[in-house]
Order: C-alpha cells, then structure tokens, then sequence
C-alpha cells in the first residue's frame, strides 16, 4: 500500500506558495502521497493566540509536520517539543517534525540561505553586510552570513529592540563576527559590500522597495528572501546598479530540499523539487500576465 504523508504550511498571506507543489512533487518521486496544505491565518482570521491550537491540530490530526513562515518563526518555538539542528542556535523554526506525538522544531531557512550562496556565488565572501529585517528568516540569513565568514554586518529593522536582541545574541554565538546595530537604514547601508531584504517588502502581500534605489550604488552583490514575485523591486533595482544577486528562489528551494528530509528522514530529490519550482513560477506569472492584460 502507498505510503501517505500530511504536510502543511502555517503562515499569513501564503496563497501564493510554491511549497505544496515541491513536496508533493517530490513525494510522487519517492513513491509517497503527499498532500500538503496551505493554513492560512489571514484567510482563518488567527493571530498569535491561536498558534497553540494550531500546533494541537497538526499533533491531533495526523500531519508528519508543518512549515511555518511569517509571522510565527520566532513565537512558535515557545510551544513545541523540542529543537533539533539549527533552530537551537538561530532562535526560530520553519520545520516542525511530529515525531511519535511530539512536535520537533528545526530550520532549514539557515541551511538553505548556506545552500542558495553557494550554488550561486560558489566561494565568495559575504564581506561588509548590511542586514535589513531581524525577524525569523533574518535572524537565520544572520547566521548563515557567519558561517560563511562574514567580516562585519550591521543589522536594521523597523523594530530596532528585535534588531538590537539579534545582534545580542549574535556576538554571543559568533564572538568573531563584529555585528552592530544600525538605527535607520542609510547608516546600515554606509560602505557595505552586500545588502540581504530579510523582510516581506517587495512580495505581492507587501508590495515595495525595502532599500532606498541610491542606498544600491557602489555595492557588489544583494540577496533576497522574497520570491513572489521573483524579479522583486529590490532585485531588478539591484540588477540595475549591476550588482551580483542572490534571488529569493535559491532561499525558497534550499529550505524546502531540506525540510522534506527532515520530515521523512531521507535525502530529498532536490531537481525534481528544483524543476517543480520553476514550473510554478512560470505558470504563476504566467497567470498574472494574463489577469493584468499584458
């Protein structure tokens, strides 16, 4: 009998995922019925307060685990189980795994952002960073910039105590990376080598630019953890100041590849979730296209 399997993503203003098509893509490969589900808290009317319930109902309901995004990253630690890999030292989760009744926290964003680097930049060096946005995926990109040897890297967000409490906590577990916390965004920006969006700004939920078009100019390279729409303002903006870009595909891929081989305890076939992704896009812009009469 084939092996079946219930995912879920928790998270607000999720209905353009790619998620459930790369799992359930990748299951089909492995000779598993994946079904996974969007639960949307903005279509459900939940908050925060609701978060346990929602981790009750994934226990209760049979899920093999969950996904979490925006804005449940950092809160949702508080009610699971256990931590396991990196969600021990970055300080929020993306990946639940329920494990004989017990929710385990993990996050794949930190070793996906790793993944996405060196596939597209290979063996360069973050440099100088300017880090705007210290929520969840921030604090995981955060981390990943010090694995990969990051020289100084200054953190902005709109909420300057979350940003101060990252970059706490960031020279307590990488005492060689010189992190400081910028108090508007020109002073994140000063003399910076890269800049990574770790917020939604630019996604078709949070239309914008995230950094100012001139805050750009002279740099070497930008990442962002966007990609719906791919081709965000902060990364055609980028593009146009010629320098080096990370898009929010890479991000995207490299958490969802890892994400299913924490959920089912064996190696993800990445090209078929990565040829899955682009597929989606495709259609879904696609689809934009014709809506908007382009």
């Amino acid at each position: 009998m084939k092996r079946r399997a219930l995912l879920g993503l928790i998270g607000s203003s999720i209905g353009r995922s790619i998620s459930p098509a790369m799992h359930e893509a990748a299951g089909a490969a492995l000779g598993i019925d994946v079904r996974y589900h969007l639960i949307d808290t903005q279509e459900l009317s939940f908050g925060l307060e609701d978060l346990p319930h929602m981790l009750d109902g994934v226990r209760r309901l049979g899920f093999a685990g969950v996904n979490v995004t925006h804005p449940f990253k950092e809160a949702v630690a508080a009610y699971l189980d256990g931590l396991e890999g990196a969600a021990r030292i970055v300080g929020s989760v993306n990946t639940i795994v329920v494990r004989n009744g017990r929710l385990i926290g993990n996050n794949t964003d930190h070793s996906g952002f790793l993944a996405g680097w060196r596939r597209v930049f290979g063996d360069r060096k973050p440099g100088r960073v300017a880090l705007v946005g210290a929520g969840g995926v921030g604090r995981a990109m955060a981390h990943g910039l010090a694995a990969l040897g990051c020289e100084k890297l200054r953190v902005f967000d709109l909420k300057p105590e979350r940003a101060a409490a990252l970059v706490q906590h960031l020279r307590i577990a990488h005492p060689d990376l010189a992190a400081t916390l910028a108090n508007d965004m020109m002073t994140a920006l000063a003399d910076c080598d890269g800049i990574v969006n770790a917020t939604p700004i630019g996604s078709f939920a949070y239309p914008g630019l995230p950094v100012p078009g001139e805050g750009l100019a002279g740099r070497a390279w930008a990442a962002d953890a966007v990609y719906t729409p791919l081709e965000t303002r902060f990364v055609a903006a980028a593009r146009g100041a010629r320098l080096a870009v990370l898009t929010g595909q890479e991000l995207a891929i490299g958490q969802a590849v890892d994400a299913f081989a924490c959920f089912f305890g064996q190696p993800a076939p990445a090209e078929i979730m990565r040829a899955t992704f682009e597929r989606e896009l495709r259609r879904g812009e696609s689809g934009l296209e014709v809506a908007s009469g382009r």
